[in-house]
């Protein structure tokens, strides 16, 4: 792929720079401060904390893997430097922060990464819950970036370092940021922030209230009060099956389409991972899409009563975006389609004894660094309405639901829009109707 078309990346102007940020995947979902001051600010702090970075010796045996494949591999080494170098040149303003130079300081800032558990920061200056979010988020935008993100060993050694993210956010050590301090995730701002009275709080007398690591305060249980199942008693009525904002209702879904298009394009067979019977079953369906910020319920539940045909976990890419022919602000947004086809995710199917309804595609999608899908159920578990099937580590994402053609009969939810805010909808809550 030819660097010089994407030139255009490096005459971006201040406020075209602030459009197209604004507009980014992460930042509409709530991963990454609304304010790009606060970001660069993050960078700052992150360069200063570099001095006291570790050894390569020293290095976490992921990060380690990555140098060395930065090493053997000259096409992933060019694009990493390069996108490095970009996302200098789209930054270059009078009052320039510190950030990162090349690919040494990208992978001590990696090292020091998978060895912390976020902390707590309010907007407008935070959140900073998501900090590979906030590591790539200017190299993402870059041309050699979108290139890089989409390498497959480069994105596999990525994985490899979320895992060894995931297993210290998983440890004991991690739970140090549970805490009522300033930026401690049990602060007074925190809990209002994350609702906290939602959830179910194992031992508020015990150290970090019962929870005991960062991820387990995350996987954290919602009272079942706080999100009653709607029409238990009617297999007619589908319920959400994540809490999360309404991001797109299509109809008439095709088995294969450009789903790199703007306009949302859904295309099954990548959704779906080349499965030509689940493709069939489902083209001329519909298909609901909604994402989760970091501060919503983080497990997503059955829409129907049913029987779990397949589950399946489908490693794909993590952080790509939608690719953007030269400035365009909305491109970010775009990406929410173009991720449910090309991003790491689960594929449940749910039967219904209902042949109207016939099988539901629950498909919870990962957004950068929040690619971690856990299953709760298998292959031939019976499940009801609003059970829960599974959750994500770490933060919010995107979860998209596919129904049978002529299993909808009308969505009881507002139909979303241009418009920046929204509607928003609770898991368990009345989602559609059957026919």
């Amino acid at each position: 792929m030819p660097l010089v078309s994407r030139l255009i990346y490096l005459k971006l102007s201040s406020d075209q720079l602030d459009a197209r940020y604004a507009r980014l995947t992460p930042v509409v979902t709530g991963h990454l401060p609304r304010d790009r001051a606060a970001v660069d600010e993050w960078h700052t702090q992150l360069r200063l904390s570099l001095g006291n970075a570790s050894t390569p010796e020293d290095w976490r045996p992921a990060v380690g893997e990555l140098a060395e494949l930065i090493d053997r591999d000259g096409i992933v080494r060019m694009y990493v430097a390069q996108m490095i170098q970009q996302a200098l040149e789209i930054r270059h303003e009078p009052e320039m922060p510190d950030q990162i130079e090349n690919t040494q300081q990208l992978l001590e800032a990696l090292n020091l990464i998978v060895r912390s558990a976020p902390k707590f920061t309010p907007p407008p200056h935070g959140p900073h819950a998501f900090p590979m979010s906030n590591l790539f988020v200017y190299m993402m935008m870059t041309g050699a970036g979108e290139t890089a993100f989409r390498l497959p060993q480069f994105n596999d050694a990525l994985r490899a370092i979320l895992k060894e993210w995931c297993e210290f956010l998983d440890s004991s050590d991690s739970a140090s940021v549970l805490n009522t301090g300033a930026e401690g995730w049990l602060s007074e701002p925190a809990c209002t922030f994350n609702k906290l009275d939602e959830f179910v709080i194992p031992d508020k007398s015990a150290a970090h209230w019962g929870w005991t690591s960062y991820n387990s305060f995350f996987h954290r249980e919602i009272k079942p009060t706080a999100r009653p199942i709607a029409e238990p008693e009617n297999p007619k009525a589908i319920v959400s099956a994540n809490d999360g904002t309404i991001w797109q209702i299509a109809r008439d879904v095709k088995a294969s389409d450009q789903f790199w298009l703007k306009g949302q394009p859904y295309s099954l067979v990548d959704m779906l991972n080349n499965d030509e019977e689940n493709v069939g079953r489902f083209t001329g369906g519909d298909v609901f899409q909604s994402f989760l910020s970091g501060a919503n319920y983080h497990r997503w539940h059955s829409p129907i009563d049913g029987v779990v045909l397949k589950v399946e976990l489908v490693e794909a890419l993590l952080f790509s975006d939608l690719e953007a022919a030269g400035y365009d602000p909305g491109a970010g947004t775009e990406s929410l389609g173009y991720e449910a086809s090309v991003n790491t995710r689960g594929l449940v199917y749910v039967a219904s004894e209902d042949p109207t309804i016939g099988a539901v595609c629950v498909i919870p999608i990962g957004i950068t660094e929040i690619s971690s899908v856990s299953f709760a159920v298998k292959k031939g578990d019976v499940v009801k309405k609003g059970q829960e099937l599974g959750r994500f580590s770490y933060g919010g994402s995107t979860l998209a639901l596919v129904f049978q053609p002529g299993a909808v009969n009308h969505f009881t939810v507002p139909e979303p829009n241009d418009s920046v805010q929204k509607p928003s909808i609770d898991v368990n809550a009345l989602l559609a109707v059957a026919n």
